[in-house]
């Protein structure tokens, strides 16, 4: 298979752009006949029993090209491309703008600006001995926060500078995180390589194809939970999700986009396995365009202009 290397946007420098941070990596079960809705037709959707592997990346970068910011990658499913296969994004969400600008225009992403709110939930305990029961009668000593404590991450896909989106979405890491002084609890130490298709989108038509390498040390979790709120209603996600098309314009507005929909289905489907990427550092190559033939998976090479 031939193609050719795309060009690099001058904020994020030449390529291979370099990102360290922390992620995790959830699988999910998702219905093959939704997600097939949002795969080019120039590609064959990876499925068995009705369904296909999607999920979402969710990444905290340390340093990157464009300094810190948050990601969340929700993924559709699996593409063939011989002779392995790929990952086709349906939506992404940055917190940084050269992020989501190069995303757009030199990955071929469907990047979008979002808000993401991070807090640590205290876990309530009582203090034991007598100290601790001192405490307890004069109202303190309750609540402590430790590295174990829940972490809510909440992302907010935002319009335009003055607007946000009605509907959030809510990632709870519930299992806990261990703390980064005892090496031997991250896991073991990998390397993996994450091919991708992207493209197609209106920010860059081209059908494109990059490399992911991401050495990092690896375990896995109870699967996060996920969840969807609503600034107007108390509806609940699947509901709404699920309707038939006699909504309220209130519920129309919050889902303007069918893609956006299925975004969010594919966050609330199945969970299959979450794993946590701890000292992550993760190598991007620049995309290599795809000119796909219309009746065959055949790939010819193109210019860039």
């Amino acid at each position: 298979m031939e193609a050719v290397e795309g060009r690099s946007s001058s904020g994020y420098g030449k390529p291979p752009w370099v990102f360290s941070g922390s992620a995790w990596y959830q699988l999910h079960l998702v219905k093959a006949e939704k997600a097939r809705a949002y795969i080019p037709r120039e590609f064959k959707l990876v499925e068995a029993f009705g369904y296909t592997l999607g999920g979402f990346f969710l990444a905290s970068y340390e340093d990157s090209p464009v300094g810190v910011f948050d990601e969340l990658v929700v993924i559709a499913g699996l593409v063939w491309n011989r002779p392995t296969s790929c990952a086709w994004a349906t939506r992404v969400y940055v917190n940084n703008d050269d992020a989501c600008c190069h995303g757009r225009k030199e990955v071929g992403l469907p990047s979008q600006m979002a808000r993401f709110s991070k807090t640590i939930t205290a876990i309530s305990r009582q203090p034991s001995g007598k100290k601790g029961e001192f405490l307890h009668r004069i109202g303190i000593g309750t609540k402590f926060s430790s590295p174990k404590d829940p972490l809510n991450v909440e992302v907010t896909k935002i319009k335009c500078a003055d607007a946000e989106e009605a509907c959030n979405i809510n990632i709870s890491l519930t299992s806990p995180v261990p703390s980064l002084s005892f090496d031997h609890r991250l896991g073991p130490k990998i390397r993996m390589s994450l091919p991708s298709f992207s493209g197609a989108t209106e920010y860059n038509p081209n059908l494109l194809k990059y490399s992911c390498q991401i050495e990092c040390r690896v375990q896995a979790l109870k699967p996060l939970k996920v969840s969807q709120s609503f600034n107007s209603t108390n509806d609940g996600a699947e509901q709404i999700l699920e309707d038939d098309g006699r909504s309220s314009s209130l519920v129309a507005e919050n889902h303007k986009s069918e893609a956006q929909n299925f975004s969010t289905c594919v966050m609330l489907s199945k969970p299959l396995l979450a794993l946590k990427f701890s000292q992550m550092k993760m190598q991007v190559e620049a995309p290599l365009v795809l000119s796909q033939c219309s009746n065959s998976l055949q790939t010819t090479v193109t210019s860039v202009p």
